[in-house]
């Protein structure tokens, strides 16, 4: 009966293990599917990639940094 018992806890154990870790995963996905990486152009060539794109720079890029001289 104790072995019985045992068996029973352990699988029980290890099916709500499954559970979480698919939840989890679930969750993962949907953020994961919530943000768009890449180029935000269009994926084929089009009208819309004909325009040109501005060229994007971060402040202090260029090695002249805003916050005085180092």
């Amino acid at each position: 009966m104790g072995i019985l018992l045992t068996v029973i806890v352990l699988s029980a154990a290890i099916a709500l293990g499954v559970l979480v870790i698919h939840l989890l995963n679930a969750q993962h996905d949907e953020r994961i599917a919530a943000f768009h990486y890449g180029h935000p152009g269009p994926a084929v060539p089009g009208p819309g990639s004909l325009a040109p794109r501005k060229a994007r720079r971060r402040e202090g890029a260029s090695g002249r940094g805003t916050s005085g001289n180092r």
